[in-house]
């Protein structure tokens, strides 16, 4: 019986399209590596940001150059591009019939827990969540598979007893090696095609639909 429910953020609670790829330009253009304003990068929201910078830069993932990038982005984001967000229809009534019907609702964000809380709490859902989970800044724990396995351990939870909620495939395959079944929704930044190959139990259009699957 699910009494557990793990939640992104990115995607899936809130919409961070503009703080993010703002902060991501502002950070390349820093380290004297541009993009075209054309170049579409959303497909960087939700994965580990450091090796989405080196993808964009076309270096190795320990590279200096995606380290560099991601600092200067993390100059910008820390300040201002984490309130460039938006709450997803229906999220705040749904978390809190979700807390009403007795579930355990955990953050699970490759965000770094510093700004997740902060994002949180600037929209007032900090208040529904037992537990915010993120990275930490030196990287641990970005990935979402890691971060899942540290969730249960830290809280003692039984996977048969959780489920996950997300937009990326990331997330789909980080709760299945942890033996947690996946609810992805579509409005998010994931794919048709990256659906169909992760699998999830369940496809939602919206965050309230989480319900239904649940019953």
């Amino acid at each position: 019986m699910i009494r557990n429910i793990l939640i992104d953020l990115d995607g899936t609670l809130t919409d961070p399209k503009v703080g993010i790829t703002t902060s991501v330009r502002y950070g390349l253009e820093k380290i004297g590596h541009p993009i075209s304003p054309d170049t579409n990068i959303d497909w960087i929201i939700g994965p580990p940001l450091k090796a989405s910078l080196a993808k964009i830069l076309n270096v190795d993932n320990n590279h200096v150059l995606a380290e560099q990038a991601l600092e200067a982005y993390r100059e910008r984001f820390a300040v201002k591009g984490l309130y460039e967000n938006k709450v997803f229809p229906n999220v705040a009534e749904t978390l809190t019939e979700l807390n009403q019907r007795g579930y355990q609702l955990f953050l699970a964000t490759a965000k770094p827990t510093i700004y997740a809380r902060q994002i949180l709490e600037h929209f007032g859902l900090d208040q529904y969540f037992k537990g915010i989970y993120g990275s930490e800044l030196n990287g641990e724990r970005t990935n979402k598979g890691d971060l899942i396995e540290y969730i249960l351990q830290q809280e003692q939870l039984d996977p048969a007893t959780c489920i996950m909620v997300g937009d990326r495939e990331h997330d789909i395959f980080g709760a299945r090696r942890n033996g947690i079944d996946t609810i992805a929704v579509t409005y998010g930044y994931g794919s048709a095609e990256e659906f169909a190959q992760a699998k999830p139990k369940f496809q939602i259009n919206q965050f309230n639909e989480i319900t239904q699957c649940l019953d």
